[in-house]
């Protein structure tokens, strides 16, 4: 009768043991997973915000404004007052400018990252009183209510805006900048390239061939 060897079954064991057995991870792993996991995911949500909007059918890219357009703004705007709003905010660098110079402004954007940072940068600058920021769709948003708009605009949107503000406004100054509107004349231009404004007197009277 063959003896058992006490080695060769301590081995067999081990190497059982070692290839059912389930692997786990120590407490620094599960937690360095669980945070690797949360970025991924917080980094995902950012990014589809300032994504997303490349798949609507009119794309309005965030373009921070210059200090030479913004300056070229608040020119047109002089001797002008009331309530003020900028289409597609962005970061509300001109809001802001403009509640600095005593307008009540407002801003629409679709972004929410961009939006909590306008306000954020409204209440930093000592002007959160006077700014507001609306995460909604300029195109669904009434304009009526507004003497004076800024829109940085991209060429494939100018047109449906250009209808838009003869069908809802009723005595506005819009400020065109990038691009004119295609249309309507300008009653000022103020700059010149990509630095140039554009602007426009909308009423009642106003069609898309203004002469």
């Amino acid at each position: 009768m063959v003896e058992k060897c006490e080695f060769c079954e301590e081995v067999q064991r081990q190497h059982r043991e070692s290839t059912y057995k389930t692997p786990t991870l120590s407490k620094t792993g599960k937690v360095l997973l669980a945070l690797s996991g949360g970025t991924a995911i917080a980094l995902t949500t950012v990014c589809y915000a300032f994504v997303s909007p490349a798949f609507r059918k009119i794309t309005l890219p965030y373009v921070p404004a210059t200090s030479t357009q913004i300056s070229n703004i608040v020119k047109a705007l002089e001797g002008r007052s009331g309530r003020l709003i900028d289409l597609g905010s962005g970061d509300g660098r001109i809001v802001i400018e403009t509640a600095k110079k005593g307008f009540k402004s407002d801003g629409v954007e679709l972004n929410p990252w961009l939006v909590l940072y306008s306000k954020w940068s409204a209440w930093r600058q000592g002007v959160s009183r006077d700014c507001s920021f609306f995460k909604t769709d300029l195109w669904k948003y009434s304009l009526r209510p507004y003497p004076n708009i800024v829109i940085f605009g991209v060429e494939q949107m100018m047109p449906p805006l250009e209808d838009k503000f003869c069908n809802e406004l009723v005595n506005s100054w819009v400020i065109a900048c990038r691009f004119p509107l295609m249309h309507s004349k300008p009653v000022l231009t103020i700059g010149e390239g990509i630095d140039a404004v554009w602007c426009y007197q909308f009423n009642k009277k106003t069609s898309k061939l203004n002469e």
